[in-house]
């Protein structure tokens, strides 16, 4: 079968498959991970799933049976020309073999254990014993010294457990520095459109003359790479608050909220027709408690958010709709703004909060972050809201700060996205930024090849493409040295078997920590493997390890 006939035909298979299950794009994109555009691309021929797993997620979701995913594999294979036992290489794009010893007989499974009843005390005597014997073979070292200030101590927090639920990979977000059009070399999840040219003032430069060149040429893009796409609102034009306080942008425009708000409306309402189902979120301002960004009163704000939100599911029922974000969250100020725009009802307008996360020095690791998530958390209890958290960039002043050393960067740009995995509560870690070439910690700069950093980002999503996460925690909560922190998943194998892995780093200094029972090869960031039995021990640094077992 040519591969032309084979797209058609898989087409027509998932078509089907979507037309008998009744979701919507929107719903099945939710429950597959990957956005409704790109399933409509997928199920009218215009582009190929490159990954036969996310064929079987679509297939299981709309209730195929076992003879339709055989007939869904043998159009996959004859629409890409490629067995589905490959995968990629993050840094290259390449697709890689997974050699002969995949394609073996499965290994018989393990006989399942007996279980036996202890008393409790025995139990705890138990558990104890381990824990005092991991501890007593594992040593840490404290941090060494560069000559940079000193680490702060790591925020209190616990670690948790639950059923294992997939890890999304829209979690590995990106915001777009850039307007040419250019994507990631390595893999990302999701794209965050702010510093693109996409501004309001930039887009409706005149009252009701609009300049969608910008916009469309990063929608389609991002439509071709199969990337959703959050919007951002901000930079009011000139024309529309003559008066108000310049912001910090080349084309004049104001911090502030527009003197008439059907200007605001028109402009909304405008985006939302013109863009149909290519934007995915909407994030309905940017920084909005900093006045640089926004210095009007918090109660046109929420009356802003309140309308844009009316026009968006009016004309998209599916998009979703994240509230202004707030930024500075170490200080008193800003939960206190946020608590004000929630008496306003802002918050129940929209899907999602949006929040910067960020250290409160660059030099600090990641980790820091959890404590302003803490605290979030804790203001939104006051305020009587659960939303999911987006976490949408960074602070006004990233580009003031010395860059950092080429392996702290790569370090700390890996557990920038384990810190969101670890904080439970935030779906969206939008890292700023991409094509971004002077800040401390750069992915890939416009026109360069990816950084370190960028590649072993790409490596990680590489890691978790079919995880499940299960628990995380640091410590002696977890019977490891205090600065080594976990996060403990199921990954299939070669087999599609899930299996136990852990990926652990410290917070500072190192640890020699052994592996444990189970433990059958170490992975690397620089993507090398190391083979370990129960009997070995890892030295654990700042920079994540793979374990599987």
């Amino acid at each position: 079968m040519r591969e032309a006939e084979g797209v058609r035909e898989l087409a027509a298979v998932l078509a089907g498959l979507k037309g008998r299950s009744g979701l919507s794009y929107q719903e099945l994109g939710q429950r597959v991970f990957t956005s409704r555009s790109t399933l409509h691309r997928y199920c009218t021929g215009k582009a190929v799933p490159g990954d036969y797993g996310l064929v079987v997620r679509i297939a299981t979701e709309c209730g195929a049976d076992a003879a339709e995913l055989n007939e869904l594999l043998r159009c996959w294979k004859a629409a890409t020309g490629q067995g589905s036992d490959q995968d990629s290489d993050p840094a290259t794009g390449q697709r890689q073999d997974a050699g002969p010893s995949a394609r073996a007989a499965p290994p018989p499974a393990d006989p399942p254990a007996k279980r036996r009843r202890h008393p409790l005390g025995l139990r705890l005597v138990l558990a104890v014993v381990v824990a005092l014997v991991v501890l007593a073979t594992a040593v840490a070292s404290a941090p060494r010294e560069t000559g940079a200030a000193a680490a702060p101590p790591p925020p209190e927090v616990t670690g948790w457990a639950q059923t294992p639920s997939p890890v999304d990979p829209r979690l590995f977000g990106v915001t777009m520095n850039s307007f040419s059009g250019a994507m990631p070399s390595f893999r990302v999840g999701a794209l965050r459109l702010w510093d693109s040219e996409t501004r309001w003032a930039q887009v409706e430069p005149l009252r009701g003359k609009f300049d969608w060149s910008t916009l469309d040429r990063l929608l389609d893009a991002a439509e071709r790479q199969g990337l959703p796409t959050l919007f951002v609102f901000g930079g009011t034009p000139a024309w529309a608050a003559p008066d108000a306080r310049k912001a910090a942008y080349s084309e004049g425009a104001r911090a502030a909220p527009p003197d008439d708000l059907d200007d605001w409306d028109a402009f909304v309402r405008a985006l939302v027709r013109h863009a149909g189902d290519r934007i995915d979120a909407y994030e309905l301002w940017v920084m909005a408690n900093h006045p640089h960004h926004y210095n009007g009163s918090v109660k046109t704000l929420v009356e802003m958010t309140r309308r844009a939100s009316r026009i968006i599911r009016e004309r998209d029922r599916d998009a979703v709709v994240v509230c202004p974000s707030m930024t500075e969250l170490w200080k008193e100020a800003s939960h206190e703004y946020l608590l004000g725009f929630a008496a306003l009802g802002g918050y129940q307008h929209c899907d999602a909060a949006g929040i910067k996360l960020y250290q409160q020095r660059v030099t600090d690791p990641p980790e820091t972050m959890l404590e302003a998530v803490r605290k979030v958390d804790r203001t939104f209890q006051r305020a009587g809201y659960h939303l999911p958290l987006w976490n949408t960039g960074t602070t006004q002043t990233l580009q003031l700060n010395d860059p950092l050393d080429e392996d702290m960067a790569a370090d700390y740009a890996v557990r920038f996205y384990l810190t969101g995995l670890y904080a439970r509560k935030v779906q969206r870690m939008y890292f700023y930024a991409w094509g971004h070439g002077s800040i401390p910690l750069v992915l890939q700069a416009e026109g360069e090849p990816p950084t370190k950093a960028g590649l072993y980002v790409g490596r990680l999503q590489q890691w978790l493409a079919h995880a499940s996460v299960r628990s995380c925690g640091h410590g002696l909560e977890i019977a490891l040295p205090e600065n080594v922190w976990q996060c403990e998943f199921r990954i299939p194998d070669a087999y599609g078997v899930p299996r136990t892995a852990r990926i652990r780093w410290t917070y500072t200094g190192t640890a020699d920590v052994p592996v444990g029972a189970g433990a059958r090869r170490v992975q690397h960031l620089d993507g090398t493997t190391r083979t370990v039995d129960a009997r070995d021990t890892v030295r654990l640094t700042g920079r994540p390890v793979l374990i599987r077992y």
